[in-house]
């Protein structure tokens, strides 16, 4: 159980951090208001560092249904943990959206753009074609989980004792940041680069459900976009990576 809440608080940091950094950038009045896209990217290749630093040598800091599934396609993790990490990756999710809706509550109320205000929740295209987007997301993710993978792998203990290769603590905290700055600076401009089924899913649910004022639909029309194209490109990436030599 203990690496299922360590997914759920490493996920919860992730989108605190990550969706915080938006929140600051898009919404009025606040101190990093108009800072722009490399102030998004790098924030949230920090959020990557510090969720892999807090939790990685306890779950293996997956923190992304991707990668737990890329792994266990890979035949690096246990299938019969996949539910439990997806779910507390999920519910981690929603709960670090929730937490960044109620640090920036009042600039929320400030701005009268909706479509910036659901950013700070979800991604969305630049330009909207769902093949091209649904193509930036598979490309992304399989670069992702080709870090990932390719990386010499470390062992972690999961609560049972038993010792097994997992996650993104293989790679570490500073490394998997520098993955995701990357992947954000160079793929991110078409779709916002989601590369994580829970960080859009989770809080465009919580975008759903909150009092928002000036809120505007939650786009449910292009959330399967960044839910499955990212899981597409982590199996992708599996393929890849079988046909390369891992050390």
């Amino acid at each position: 159980m203990m690496e299922y809440f360590a997914e759920f608080i490493g996920t919860a940091i992730l989108i605190l951090l990550g969706n915080g950094v938006v929140a600051n950038v898009v919404l009025k009045q606040t101190k990093g208001h108009a800072s722009g896209w490399i102030v998004i990217c790098a924030g949230w290749g920090f959020a990557v560092f510090v969720a892999v630093a807090c939790v990685g040598t306890i779950s293996g800091a997956h923190i992304n249904p991707a990668v737990t599934l890329g792994l266990a396609a890979a035949g690096k993790f246990n299938w019969a943990l996949v539910p439990g990490y997806v779910t507390a990756q999920m519910i981690g999710a929603v709960v670090g959206t929730v937490l960044v809706y109620l640090s920036y509550r009042s600039h929320y109320a400030a701005t009268d753009d909706a479509e910036g205000k659901l950013a700070t929740f979800c991604t969305g295209p630049a330009i909207r074609h769902i093949p091209t987007n649904f193509l930036c997301e598979i490309i992304a993710t399989t670069v992702l989980l080709l870090a990932v993978l390719l990386h010499v792998p470390a062992n972690f203990q999961l609560g049972d004792g038993k010792s097994v290769e997992v996650g993104l603590g293989s790679i570490g905290a500073l490394e998997i940041g520098l993955v995701v700055f990357a992947i954000g600076l160079s793929l991110g401009g078409p779709t916002g680069h989601a590369i994580n089924p829970a960080r859009d899913l989770g809080p465009r649910i919580a975008h759903a459900l909150l009092p928002i004022p000036g809120k505007r639909d939650s786009d449910w029309g292009y959330s399967p976009v960044p839910v499955v194209g990212p899981v597409v490109g982590a199996l992708l990436a599996v393929a890849i990576a079988g046909m390369l030599p891992t050390g």
